[in-house]
């Protein structure tokens, strides 16, 4: 059996492929459990943008086709890559530059369903650029030379942050990203250890309630219609696990058509697995959960972060998207 080495510094997508183990985990499609049930590990982050696949667990979306999920939190989505291609997770959820990373190294992974999007709302969009209250930073050409907290390196939140610099005049290489989880982000503002930060909700809204402001809504500026991170698996699980592949498939475009319905039972879902008051659901601002990743948005962030180093050797968009 093929195996496959996956090299992860912290924090950094890994650098090299070789043959090295793929786990019984990985390829057997999952757990049984009693009755015909099938146990998935998805990891994912703790974030607004899974709502749908809890509030799916919780419909039963996925129990009518015979799956129980494990979902498992991770800070960003270039940990859990190398977690879904080793066997340690069935699927994953991974912002969409992590993934374009991965496939421009010719990690065997698959998107199998669309995650969320941009609202394609200036300055009401579910991820902002933010600032603390008080802070002299008003653009997002002053955060030249300025940290800003993303939660993993070399993802979605570096490329949008550069955009938006990038187009309000200043120089993106100047930005110093500095890694933390973004549930961290809102102190981290408070206390100075940054300048601003990459929040999507609910970190956004927390921010937002401690006086701080958004000074770019830096999704919107790569894409109005940006597909922000999608569903995946390891190509190897694809090809032995077709029929389940396609059942976790149907469960989520399911909560997703739901979740883009019910915008209260997303905001009640949240609490359930992130730390956000239960005050401050009202003030969220909800993303969109599209049945279909949005290509075009996806090859604009493909050219971004091309431009910005974050790969030599273009992704194959073909292999990569369902």
């Amino acid at each position: 059996m093929r195996r496959l080495l996956i090299c992860l510094a912290a924090g950094t997508l890994f650098t090299a492929a070789t043959a090295c183990s793929s786990d019984s985990s990985g390829s057997a499609g999952g757990d049984k459990g009693s009755g015909g049930t099938t146990t998935l590990k998805v990891g994912v982050i703790p974030i607004l943008d899974v709502a749908p696949v809890y509030l799916g667990q919780k419909k039963g979306f996925y129990a009518e086709r015979g799956i129980e999920l494990e979902l498992v939190p991770a800070q960003g989505g270039a940990a859990i890559l190398p977690g879904v291609v080793s066997g340690q997770f069935q699927f994953g959820f991974s912002n969409t530059t992590s993934l374009l990373v991965a496939a421009s190294k010719n990690m065997p992974v698959k998107v199998v369903a669309n995650g969320v999007a941009s609202t394609a709302k200036e300055g009401a969009d579910f991820m902002g650029t933010t600032v603390k209250k008080g802070s002299a930073i008003k653009s997002p050409r002053q955060l030249e030379g300025k940290k800003v907290a993303v939660n993993t390196l070399n993802n979605i939140c570096d490329t949008a942050v550069r955009e938006s610099v990038r187009k309000d005049g200043g120089d993106p290489s100047k930005l110093k990203f500095v890694e933390m989880p973004f549930d961290q982000m809102p102190a981290a503002l408070d206390n100075d250890q940054v300048d601003a930060a990459c929040t999507p909700e609910p970190a956004l809204a927390t921010v937002k309630a401690q006086g701080g402001t958004s000074i770019a809504s830096s999704f919107y500026d790569v894409d109005p219609n940006l597909t922000v991170a999608m569903y995946f698996t390891s190509r190897q699980y694809a090809q032995e696990n077709p029929e389940l592949v396609k059942k976790f498939q149907e469960a989520t475009a399911e909560s997703l058509e739901y979740a883009d319905s019910h915008p209260d039972e997303v905001r009640r879902i949240l609490t359930t697995y992130t730390k956000i008051p239960p005050d401050l659901l009202d003030r969220l601002t909800l993303p969109h959960f599209p049945a279909e990743p949005d290509r075009a948005s996806i090859e604009k962030l493909a050219e971004l972060a091309e431009r910005d180093g974050l790969f030599e050797e273009s992704a194959d968009l073909d292999k990569l998207l369902p």
